[in-house]
């Protein structure tokens, strides 16, 4: 059977696929994608009878070269489809990759990287693609189970804390205004400052502001205020089954009372009350089992394995590449593509997950 593969940049094509695959995620929309600013957001789309495999991706440019690579965005990516992965037929998954090649070769794409979906089973369709690699485990709560099996599984000295947090009289809002999208905004930046984040993480307030009101997908901003003041906030992103924190801060004045925890609960509240089946906490930096990712085992134990995917299209390039990006490159290092590895700074942020303090 004949094949056809191609790229999709509109918005109406690129989401009459995502909305037509099996399980999709905010992640793999139209929208989300152009907030992104490192490069263009392409689908590439992979058809073959009534069978599709589409991948969004963002193409950037390599400084001081005539060569690209591939990523994916701020979040849980890579490809769906609109028939489960382990049911697809191999001869589609070699089709499939011969496609895949061949749309690297054309977009002149040195190599790709992508953090795959923990919820959407994505290996089979790449595991033939350069390699599929296990990157720690995600942690989330079962929203299926009740109340009670839910707080249940709490630490129990966490139990206490929430307890007394919401009798303490705490406001709990979604934001309406663009004063509080500021506000935030502010809290949001001292919190990287604290943690010594890397620049890519700092979000200008026109990306909150995008993120928030751009209708392709459901967001809110919900905020914690101790009478008139800002203790902490949220962005949170919602799919068809899935809630998650995705960008989240506490007012430095805040920190040893911690409403964050009481955050994280309401926020698994609210997912209820709108039918979720999952609220997805994330892991620890770059699949560590860190301070962060002990943070989120106090509300839950349940965990998934992570998956990242990287693939090298064209190695005589990628080499030369990485030779040029000069001494300060840890050629040992596991960071992929070595040429965009960070400097040796302060202590950076390379999670994909809210930021929790």
């Amino acid at each position: 059977m004949k094949y056809r593969s191609f790229t999709v940049k509109n918005r109406e094509e690129w989401d009459s696929y995502v909305n037509k695959a099996l399980l999709h995620d905010v992640f793999h929309s139209w929208t989300y994608h152009s907030l992104n600013t490192e490069g263009e957001p392409l689908l590439f789309v992979y058809h073959e009878g009534d069978i599709f495999i589409a991948l969004p991706v963002i193409k950037r440019k390599i400084e001081g070269t005539g060569f690209y690579d591939m990523t994916s965005v701020y979040g849980y990516c890579g490809p769906v489809s609109n028939i489960n992965a382990v049911e697809m037929p191999k001869n589609i998954l070699m089709n499939f990759k011969t496609a895949f090649m061949s749309f690297m070769n054309e977009e002149n794409a040195v190599c790709i990287f992508s953090r795959l979906h923990p919820f959407v089973n994505q290996c089979p369709l790449l595991e033939n693609i350069g390699g599929v690699v296990e990157n720690g485990t995600t942690l989330y709560m079962d929203l299926s189970s009740s109340v009670e099996d839910q707080r249940s599984g709490y630490e129990k000295r966490l139990c206490r804390q929430v307890r007394q947090l919401r009798e303490k009289g705490y406001i709990i809002k979604e934001a309406d205004d663009i004063s509080e999208i500021r506000a935030f905004v502010d809290i949001y930046h001292k919190n990287m400052d604290r943690l010594h984040a890397s620049s890519q993480y700092y979000f200008d307030e026109k990306y909150f502001i995008d993120i928030l009101r751009s209708g392709g997908f459901e967001s809110k901003l919900l905020l914690i205020y101790d009478g008139a003041v800002l203790t902490c906030g949220a962005v949170v992103l919602l799919s068809d089954t899935i809630i998650r924190n995705h960008l989240s801060a506490t007012s430095p004045d805040y920190l040893n009372e911690s409403p964050s925890k009481l955050l994280t609960d309401e926020i698994s509240m609210i997912g209820r009350r709108l039918g979720k089946k999952i609220f997805h906490l994330g892991g620890g930096v770059g699949g560590k089992e860190d301070s962060l990712f002990e943070f989120k085992k106090r509300f839950s134990n349940l965990q998934i394995k992570d998956h990242i995917w990287c693939h090298i299209n064209d190695r005589n390039a990628y080499d030369t590449i990485v030779a040029k990006a000069g001494p300060d490159i840890d050629l040992q290092s596991s960071y992929f593509p070595l040429y965009r590895q960070p400097r040796k700074t302060k202590s950076c942020i390379s999670n994909i997950e809210a930021i929790a303090d």
